[in-house]
């Protein structure tokens, strides 16, 4: 337990475990210095990684990509050995991403850094991402959207009336008219995707069209390539770097920060 925390010499990752050991001597450095080594209001902890894609095996290994409540769980045993006192149901969220935001603290020698949410302390990033339609046919290939944006409504038909009598506006529209079988299983009020300012990142909620027993939302994450299904619109799925959104049948969004003329460049 104590050789984790000794301090590491050599600059740049070298393996895995390295790699490893270092996020987990930072990340306990810094619930440490968070409320004053006092864990009681820390919400979760964001890790941001920005390395090249060369190193992206060695991070997705040293924190577990696919299996990541293994990394959850070291940190939460440090947080127990040492004391720290961190509520239970606390999150972890890892984000590989091209630039870490400027409230993170960077992690010495890893291309890293951390950020501990408390309830005073959120992250103020804001983002710009892109839904490209895989499959379906919708009014455009490509929809950006943004953190300052508000809610994006996805459906099928733009300017739709809905079971409460009112009018539905679907920022990414399929079309209501359109003879793709995929289209037929997208509801009018299947999901939306809105910022996160606790999370900061872009989430996706299912909406009253698109849970059991109407149509559905699954979600396949492209660093761990698990399924997720949502089946309540309370509870929202963290989007990340190339997940797939399937509504309904068959009908897919893509979810990327590059838009499709720079996603090689």
């Amino acid at each position: 337990m104590f050789d984790l925390f000794k301090k590491n010499e050599n600059k740049g990752p070298k393996d895995v475990k390295a790699v490893r050991d270092t996020l987990l001597r930072f990340i306990k450095e810094e619930f440490q210095k968070a409320e004053g080594g006092e864990g009681r209001n820390i919400k979760g902890i964001n890790i941001f990684i920005s390395c090249d894609t060369a190193e992206k095996h060695i991070y997705e290994a040293a924190v577990y990509i696919g299996e990541e409540d293994r990394f959850k769980g070291e940190i939460q045993r440090i947080a127990d050995d040492y004391a720290l006192d961190i509520p239970d149901g606390w999150e972890m969220d890892i984000d590989f991403t091209e630039e870490c935001p400027p409230e993170a603290s960077r992690v010495d020698s890893l291309s890293a850094a951390i950020f501990i949410r408390t309830k005073e302390n959120t992250i103020q990033r804001s983002a710009t991402a892109y839904l490209r339609v895989l499959n379906g046919d919708a009014e455009k290939q490509e929809y950006e959207i943004s953190s300052s944006g508000g809610k994006n409504n996805i459906g099928r038909g733009k300017k739709v009336q809905v079971e409460d009598g009112f009018f539905r506006l679907n920022q990414v529209a399929f079309d209501a008219e359109s003879t793709n079988e995929s289209n037929k299983f997208v509801s009018r009020q299947h999901a939306h995707i809105e910022w996160s300012k606790d999370n900061g990142c872009f989430m996706l909620f299912a909406d009253d069209g698109g849970v059991p027993p109407r149509n559905k939302i699954k979600v396949r994450s492209a660093l761990s390539e698990s399924l997720v299904k949502l089946h309540s619109v309370s509870i929202g799925h963290k989007l990340a770097e190339g997940d797939q959104v399937i509504l309904g049948e068959s009908a897919v969004l893509e979810f990327s920060y590059r838009s499709e003329e720079n996603k090689d460049g």
